[in-house]
């Protein structure tokens, strides 16, 4: 068995490398190709289609809903909010979606999601789209945490929030041959430091729909959307705190951001949704992020180090910063890298989460 795993592990390095020679140019040009000559006229009509959306009270996917009634769409929106629902609800409306079904539901409950889809069903008969989009953020080092137990919430949020519906979806989705569109992350590609939840959550989701795709071939198309930060209630600092409560700690949103810029949340949206139109299979932005998936397979050890050197603080560091926090607050960066919807006005106020659990913001 040993000389057969030796001789397989020559054959196969061999036969890999002669395969990426021949189709490494062949797959470029047909890239270039498409690119230039077919994609612009690569774009799906959703007048007359349904589109559901989770996680569409706010942020990005208060924005797709936009986007897509701007298209004609039928629209199923879901999250926890009702109030907030409504109102996107109303605004998708009044930029031209047809009719709007709002459905108060916690997608990671898997009878919750069931039912999500059921009323969806009901209402419209049909179901073309699928945007997987709820999501809770966490971001503090692992050896901080204080209830561990808490965090499983990530998963059961970001990961099977996602599986849930996407389950009850799918017999629907191949009658309309319809697309399911992922909002997993960047985090889920590179192992950032501070993130080890949410990161473990978003690579689960890229693994499992790149999986899927592969099960159902053409009948459903699948877009996954590894996004950068965007402008959102996440960007603005909300997230699952270290001892296992959600609030908001702009604090810790400073150091897991940093210097780096946040993409306005309505661009993100026009791209997510011109993407998914045309059947793209990945969707990265901002685009800057692009090359970093290249770096993450020819050089891990480059992501590691920048990732430790930038979101660790030195040990016995007088002040306790790491270094992208003390960048943002050397060059001021704040005041013209993150919109202003998630700056801090400078007043305290009180914010209601999901649960509907008064959050303290300072």
């Amino acid at each position: 068995m040993d000389l057969f795993n030796g001789v397989l592990s020559i054959l196969v390095h061999v036969a890999i490398a002669i395969v990426l020679v021949v189709y490494v140019p062949i797959s470029l040009l047909w890239r270039l190709a498409v690119f230039v000559f077919a994609r612009p006229f690569l774009k799906e009509d959703m007048r007359g289609k349904v589109v559901l959306i989770t996680g569409a009270s706010s942020g990005i996917g208060e924005q797709l809903a936009y986007r897509y009634a701007k298209r004609g769409a039928y629209l199923v929106l879901a999250a926890r909010r009702e109030a907030e629902l409504k109102a996107v609800a109303k605004a998708a409306k009044n930029n031209g979606a047809p009719d709007v079904l709002v459905i108060p539901a916690d997608i990671s409950d898997c009878s919750e999601s069931k039912r999500v889809i059921d009323e969806a069903i009901a209402h419209f008969g049909q179901l073309n789209h699928l945007v997987v989009n709820a999501g809770i953020f966490s971001s503090c080092l692992f050896e901080e945490i204080t209830n561990i137990s808490a965090f499983r919430q990530v998963m059961d949020v970001n990961y099977w929030g996602s599986v849930y519906p996407t389950y009850y979806a799918i017999p629907h989705l191949k009658k309309s041959r319809g697309n399911i569109i992922v909002t997993a992350s960047m985090a889920g590609r590179l192992p950032t430091a501070r993130l080890s939840f949410y990161n473990a959550s978003k690579g689960a989701l890229i693994r499992f729909y790149e999986t899927l795709r592969a099960e159902l071939g053409p009948e459903v198309k699948i877009t996954i959307l590894t996004l950068g930060y965007v402008a959102s209630e996440l960007t603005r600092g909300k997230a699952l705190q270290k001892g296992g409560e959600y609030g908001i700690n702009e604090e810790v949103r400073d150091v897991q951001v940093g210097p780096l810029p946040v993409g306005h949340t309505e661009k993100c949206a026009e791209v997510v949704v011109d993407s998914a139109c045309r059947g793209d299979t990945y969707v990265t932005w901002p685009s800057w992020y692009r090359p970093l998936h290249m770096v993450m397979c020819v050089a891990p050890e480059i992501v590691d180090w920048f990732s430790r050197s930038f979101y660790v603080a030195k040990p016995g560091s007088s002040s306790g910063k790491t270094l992208s926090q003390k960048i943002l607050e050397a060059t001021g960066a704040k005041k013209f890298l993150y919109p202003a919807s998630i700056r801090s006005g400078g007043s305290d106020c009180v914010l209601t989460d999901d649960r509907g659990i008064k959050v303290y913001v300072g």
